[in-house]
């Protein structure tokens, strides 16, 4: 069986005198949450500044949906780039070099980049893309880590953990940058994500390591078999059916993107309601999509049918988001409920596709499956925040959570199959 620890030694010189046994893989599993988690409070909290950001910044409603788009449109260009490096050179190079470089960038924004600096849109804009080109690598390096370390039985358990850093790291964000934008300024908005990713830089470099004896031995011993689901040497990018679980996790996207980035504007322009009622939707939207993560994960361990909850989620978000745009002008708790709800579907689903589509491409272009899956997720995370201000400008908040609840229902057909006997 060939496995990632095979394709490229990940592990610092002389760590092979160290032998990392089975129970390691929960230790490289929290330096994954951690890393995953570091980028995720800047990616997630600096969106919910955004009252305090357009305001400081003197941006209007359209150029805040462009810098808050550049966020994604940065990931989205830098993701596959990073899985094939990832499955070129190891989990450990891209992570380290992906943390220290996002933190440096944060760094020069707290000192140079903020609204007293005189920074502009565009200076703004640019940095955002910067930052999330670089973090990005986090997406593919700490997925390909998880698919080394844990084998089949306990894969989908594993990466949902890990995927569930991505909302319990953004509710940390969206709790913490808001207070901080207010409090302090955008020098500390930016200086404690910087002070996160270096942390996570750390620890993958004392604890990032490759399984020792290799992945075979490393997957029998916890008595997990590996199912290799890819054709032996065709890349994921060819495949079609890679694309589809792809393309349905970016429909299931906009819901996400939709919440995350625009419930405080919403609430603020239309509600009347601050910054405060905005967080606590997004929190539960987080929290409660990261509590969703792992019982999803944990259950497609056991009855294996990952795809069938990808098309059950899509409706089920449909559904909220479609009420959320039914009650757009009713009582401000029944709105707040449907978003809550919405978003907190539109969050559930990552974990489950990830492990889908890297165990579809097989270990040896694991990254480089997980980076197409990011392109995708994070190019609709940059053309939403683009498209929302255009909607509301020509339509309405009604019409935008609409579009949510479509796309939501278009990646019902669009999600692959039931995977065939093997």
């Amino acid at each position: 069986m060939t496995t990632l620890a095979s394709t490229a030694d990940s592990s610092p010189a002389g760590a092979g005198r160290r032998s990392y046994g089975a129970r390691h893989r929960w230790v490289v599993l929290a330096v994954g949450v951690g890393a995953q988690g570091s980028f995720s409070a800047m990616f997630s909290g600096i969106p919910v500044t955004g009252i305090t950001m357009r305001a400081d910044y003197h941006l209007s409603t359209g150029a805040l949906g462009l810098v808050l788009a550049c966020l994604g449109l940065g990931v989205a260009a830098s993701d596959i780039v990073w899985g094939l490096l990832t499955d070129r050179f190891g989990d450990r190079r891209v992570l380290l070099t992906g943390l220290t470089a996002t933190a440096a960038l944060l760094a020069v924004m707290a000192v140079a980049v903020t609204p007293g600096d005189g920074a502009g849109v565009g200076l703004l804009a640019v940095c955002m893309a910067v930052a999330g080109a670089l973090g990005g690598s986090v997406n593919g390096a700490s997925g390909r880590a998880v698919m080394t370390w844990f084998g089949e039985g306990e894969r989908g358990f594993a990466m949902s953990i890990r995927q569930t850093a991505i909302p319990v790291g953004g509710a940390v964000g969206v709790a913490l940058l808001p207070w901080l934008a207010q409090s302090y300024g955008f020098r500390a908005v930016y200086a404690v994500p910087a002070a996160f990713c270096l942390t996570a830089a750390a620890a993958t470099w004392r604890w990032l390591h490759n399984p020792t004896p290799p992945a075979t031995s490393l997957l029998e011993r916890t008595g997990r078999g590996e199912r290799n689901l890819s054709p032996k040497g065709r890349s994921p990018l060819r495949r079609w059916d890679v694309w589809r679980v792809a393309l349905a996790g970016a429909l299931l996207t906009v819901p996400q993107f939709a919440v995350l980035s625009f419930t405080a504007i919403f609430l603020h322009d239309v509600k009347g309601e601050g910054a405060t009622l905005a967080s606590v939707t997004v929190l539960i939207a987080q929290l409660g999509g990261g509590a969703a993560r792992i019982w999803t994960g944990r259950r497609t361990d056991r009855r294996g049918n990952r795809r069938t909850y990808l098309r059950g989620i899509g409706a089920l978000a449909g559904i909220a988001m479609a009420a959320a745009a039914v009650l757009t002008d009713a009582p401000t708790p029944l709105t707040v409920t449907a978003l809550a709800v919405g978003g907190l579907l539109a969050n559930s689903w990552h974990g489950v596709a990830y492990t889908e589509i890297a165990a579809m491409a097989g270990p040896d272009r694991a990254g480089t499956a997980l980076g197409l899956l990011g392109t995708a997720l994070f190019a609709v995370g940059f053309l939403t925040p683009l498209l929302i201000p255009v909607v509301i400008a020509h339509a309405s908040w009604a019409a935008v959570w609409g579009l949510a609840a479509a796309a939501s229902l278009l990646a019902i057909p669009l999600a692959p199959g039931t995977i065939r006997a093997r």
